[in-house]
Order: structure tokens, then sequence, then C-alpha cells
């Protein structure tokens, strides 16, 4: 591949198109997220859909599940039959449809389902296809420019994160929640605008399928996916002529088929023969441990769209340095803190080496997540007798960001690293899977506050967290014993 000519920042400007693409799509998607539960809760009169906020809590975290489940399925139609190119264009053009379905100022909420579904499906061929072209875009060997491209693709990340709240919250304050998804959808529409523009710079990346489907195994691929969506379709039409369909109860059953997934899959590797390895068996048992740990960390790290967006809105005095703000705009503590402390914690990790262990990592990610909680149980005490300031919030999503940067980025390296020889691609979509499972299980733990004070809520919360973070640290000798990790002083 060609590394001479114009560059962004001494990487191949095709960088450039696919940093912007990414941006302008998370931009739609956390502008989106910083007033989805918001809306559903607000009520018909405040232009909302009217429902619980136990019941947007579930919805919020069901959508976020179904948005890293379906990476899996499409990364498989980008290797078998689009090519990334193709997937990443169609998935964001499916995505501005779904949030120009949002947008439409109607009472009834058939548009707001269908742009959800339709963002869903466009994220899952956008989403995971568009890294795969990232990393493409370098030769083999030059491993640390492809590891640098990384980071600043992850910049433009945290930089569309950021901003996504404070436009959309402010463009849908005053109950205009249709304006802030019209927003969503022109951020959307400039990424493919210039990822159109830009495409010229990819230089053939990602154009073609790895390995395209034969015509036979194409029929039997079509064949199979009506059969399922005509299967789906029946189900829930037959369970809505029954008059006992509603959202609530939808959210519970998508959560339990999610929750269905990783046991199935974890059975299937360790149940089978597939010719792995004693050791390779040993590897699989500790990385369900740290699945599940990943898990219950997304599962409180991801209720900053509905649980912790609700504590804003109506128990905080929503003012920065005497400047008002929106109970949106506190969705942008999160990126903020992240971009400030990548740095901090990419050079942390390298002095420390191998002296801190992959269970030590997310032993402490937990308890930082734990203790983000236990200051939400404060807050929330406090907030009994009065609206509190906004910094507890701020002070929230700085203790979960160490959390987060002390897991998040060895997931998908430990998750490589274990995976036995015969399931190594297939693996690096299991990560996600956690990810799916916490936000599914996250929105359903609104329902505690049927029986528990608000304080008392994040409280149970967090001692999930805390136990589950001493009790790796705890098992750390034997996990890195099984996962063949050896401790050697003398790194740095």
């Amino acid at each position: 591949m060609r590394t001479g000519g114009r560059t962004f920042f001494g990487h191949p400007w095709g960088l450039a198109t696919l940093f912007c693409t990414e941006m302008w799509e998370r931009f739609s998607w956390y502008g989106l997220r910083a007033i989805l539960a918001t809306f559903m809760a607000a009520s018909p009169a405040h232009q909302g859909l009217g429902l619980s906020q136990e019941t947007a809590q579930a919805v919020v975290g069901v959508y976020g599940a179904l948005i890293y489940l379906v990476a899996l399925p499409g990364g498989w139609i980008a290797d078998r039959i689009l090519g990334a190119r193709r997937s990443v264009f169609w998935g964001g053009f499916v995505i501005m449809l779904g949030h120009i379905s949002m947008a439409v100022p109607v009472t009834s909420p058939v548009f707001v389902w269908l742009g959800l579904l339709l963002i869903i499906t466009g994220t899952g061929l956008l989403k995971p296809n568009i890294s795969v072209m990232v990393g493409r875009l370098y030769p083999e060997g030059d491993d640390g420019r492809r590891d640098a491209g990384f980071s600043l693709f992850y910049l433009g990340i945290n930089l569309g994160a950021f901003f996504a709240p404070i436009v959309v919250g402010g463009l849908a304050a005053g109950d205009r929640w249709h304006l802030g998804f019209g927003a969503a959808a022109v951020g959307m529409a400039l990424g493919l605008i210039q990822y159109v523009w830009g495409g010229r710079h990819l230089r053939g990346v990602g154009e073609r399928p790895g390995v395209r489907l034969s015509p036979g195994e194409r029929r039997r691929f079509t064949v199979l996916a009506a059969l399922g969506t005509a299967v789906a379709l029946v189900a829930l039409g037959a369970w809505a002529a029954t008059g006992t369909l509603t959202v609530d109860r939808l959210t519970v059953v998508i959560t339990a088929l999610i929750l269905v997934v990783p046991v199935a899959y974890f059975a299937y590797i360790l149940l089978g023969s597939h010719d792995l390895t004693a050791d390779e068996r040993i590897r699989m048992k500790a990385y369900i441990w740290l699945f599940v740990a990943a898990a219950l960390f997304w599962m409180i790290y991801d209720l900053a769209p509905s649980k912790l967006l609700f504590f804003a809105a109506d128990h905080t005095d929503l003012s920065l340095f005497g400047v008002p703000i929106q109970a949106a705009t506190t969705q942008s503590f999160n990126p903020l803190f992240i971009m400030i402390f990548v740095p901090v914690f990419a050079v942390l990790w390298v002095r420390l080496g191998t002296r801190v262990s992959t269970p030590q990592k997310f032993g402490f990610a937990l308890v930082m997540v734990g203790l983000s909680f236990v200051v939400m149980a404060v807050a929330a005490a406090l907030a009994g007798a009065g609206r509190v300031s906004v910094w507890w919030l701020v002070l929230v999503y700085l203790v979960q960001v160490f959390g987060e940067l002390s897991l998040s980025p060895v997931g998908l390296s430990v998750t490589a690293k274990l995976a036995p020889e015969a399931f190594k691609g297939q693996m690096l979509g299991v990560w996600f899977i956690a990810v799916s499972v916490g936000d599914a299980v996250g929105g359903q733990t609104g329902r505690l506050g049927r029986v528990l004070s608000e304080p008392a809520y994040y409280l149970v919360l967090a001692a999930m967290a805390i136990v589950a973070g001493v009790a790796l640290f705890l098992f750390t000798r034997r996990l890195r014993a099984m996962m063949a990790e050896h401790h050697e002083p003398g790194m740095r």
C-alpha cells in the first residue's frame, strides 16, 4: 500500500475520512442517547411518550444492548456480502433514516419505534466495520502507526460524544424533542456526505467482502433471514392479539433472550470438542469470570443515559460556574474526562507493565464504578431535602472514567489472548456481548425502585460491584494461573 502523498497528522488521509464519519455517527448516537429517556418519560402534554421512568430506563437499556448485539451479524454481512465500505455507507444511511423517522412531529409513537429499529439496524452495519477499515489503512507490520491511528480515531468518537449532548440537548429544550432528533439526523447526514466525498482517499479499503457468499449460500441466507423475520413478526402479532403485549413486558423478554446468547455460546465452546486443548479450555473458564465482571461493570456504567439522566433532571441544580445547562449536558462529562485521562492511563499501564494483571485491572474498575454509586447514594440522600449541586454528578462520572480506562482498553486484548484458536475471529465479538448483557440487565434494575429507596438502590448496585471487584483481587493468583499470565517484576 502506498504511504506517500497527503497525510492526516502523519497518517493515511483516509483516516481523516473515517475519523469524521465516526465523529458524526457518534454525534447522532450520543445526541439521541442524551434525550431519549427524558423524552420517553415526558408526558404527552410535554410532547413525550408518557412512559414511567422505570419503563423508559428499561427501553434505553434494551436499545443500547441491541446496538452492541447486532455488531456480530453486521460484521458477518460485511465479510460475506457487502464488504466493509458499502456496509458503512448503508449503515449510516439507515441510521439517518431512523433519526428522520423520530424527528417526524406527530403524536403517534409508531415513528419513534420505527426510528429506533432503523438506528439499531444501521449501527450494526456501520460500527464494527468502520473500525475494521481503520486497521486496513496500514500495511502489514506497521503496528505502531496503526495503534496511533486508532488513538486518533477514538478521539473522533469522544469529540462527537462530547458535543452531541450539548447541541442536541439545547435544541430539544422546551419540549422540542423532534428538533433534537432532527439535529441527530443532520449530524449523520454530514457524516455520510464527507464519507462519500472522501471515499477516494480510502484507496480501495473494504471494497470487497473477505469471503463472498456463493449463490447457493446467498439463497439459504435470504430464506433464513426472511423466515426468522416472519417468525418474529408472527410471534409479536400473536402476543399483541392476546392484549398482554406492553413495552415494559417486551423489554423483559428481549433481556431474557440476550442473556441466553452468552450462556449458549460458552456452552457450545466448552461442551463441544472443537479440537480444544486442555489449556484452551482452562483459559476459556477464566475468561467467563472476566466476562461476568465486565457485564456487571457495564450494567452500572451505562445507567448514565437513563437513571443518572433522570437524577440530573429531577434532583440537581443544573448550573455550572453560574451558567445554566440542560440535563442532557451532563452526558458530556464522561467523554470530556475520557479525553483528558486517556493519555495518563496509557502511560500508567506502560510503566506498570505486568505488575498489574488483567484481573486486578478488572477488579479496580468494578471497585471504582461501585464507589461512584456510593457517591450517588449520598447525593440521592441529600436530594431528599431539595436539589443538590450538579457537581455531585461531575464527581460520579470522574470516578467512573477511572474504572472504564482500567477495563475497556484491555477487554478486546484479553479476549483475543484467551480465545481458542478455532474461535479467534468470533470471540472478538463476544466482548461486545458483555456490554449488551450489562446494558439489558441494567435497564431492568429500575424495578428495584418499587421496593428500595433511591439511596438504597444505588447502594445495592454499589455493593454488588465492590464485592465482585474484591473477589477478583482475592482470586487474582488463581485467575492468572488459569490465563497463563505471568508476573514479571523486572518489566516496565
